[in-house]
This record gives structure tokens, C-alpha cells and sequence, in this order.
């Protein structure tokens, strides 16, 4: 599957590429966790650890302790591709949280991201 070798990067470099996207609009490490636990159910120490070890993008996903339900209704397009129709779940759950990294870039504030999805979506 094309674009499955991100899957084999390290976690710890493809989350700060998003951190670094978010950095660059003026957002914060902080609200990319916040929206990261958000959608994972992952604690904030759980994902600190997560960043010191040498777990892979995939198996961040595939070991999620708790994918928060509501991350099914986000929509949106995100690097060209709309959200909601990724066919392969592991990569639906990356385009996930792209999508909520880039609406916080878009300067959306992190109260609204997070209300919006657990209100059911935009």
C-alpha cells in the first residue's frame, strides 16, 4: 500500500513533524498531546513515554488504549485526500489526527476542535 512505509518511521519523528507544523502557526506542543489523547485515549505520561521509546507510527495506532468513538466524525480533507473516505483503517487513524493538527494550524482554537468532534462533527 502506497504510503504504509510511515507506518515503519519512528513515532517520536513523525509526531514532531506534527508538533513542528503546529509550531510554526503559532500553536503548541500541548494542545498537538491534548488533541493526540484525545483521539487515542492515551495520558499525557503514557504519550511522553511513548516518545522516549522506539515504537513506530503504526503501533502507536494499533496499540491506542482507548480511540476516543466521536474520531469517526471527523471530516475534512487533509493533504488532499478527504478524511473520511481512507479505505484502510490504520491510515484513517493517521489522517485523523493530521486532520486535528492541521485545524489547530488553521488556528482553530483547541476548545472548538475538541467540542466540535465530541458534538458530532463539522
Amino acid at each position: 500500500m502506497a504510503g504504509s512505509n510511515v507506518f515503519q518511521m519512528s513515532f517520536a519523528k513523525v509526531y514532531g513533524l506534527l508538533v513542528d507544523k503546529a509550531e510554526k502557526k503559532g500553536r503548541t506542543r500541548t494542545e498537538v498531546d491534548a488533541v493526540t489523547c484525545w483521539l487515542t485515549g492515551y495520558t499525557p505520561p503514557e504519550l511522553d513515554s511513548l516518545l522516549e521509546s522506539a515504537v513506530t507510527y503504526g503501533d502507536f495506532f494499533l496499540q491506542a488504549p482507548h480511540p476516543n468513538p466521536d474520531r469517526a466524525s471527523i471530516r475534512g480533507v487533509v493533504c488532499g485526500v478527504r478524511v473520511e473516505d481512507v479505505a484502510d483503517p490504520l491510515m484513517r487513524e493517521a489522517r485523523y489526527l493530521d486532520k486535528l493538527v492541521d485545524e489547530l494550524a488553521k488556528g482553530k482554537p483547541l476548545e472548538k476542535v475538541l467540542r466540535t468532534m465530541k458534538g458530532g462533527g463539522r
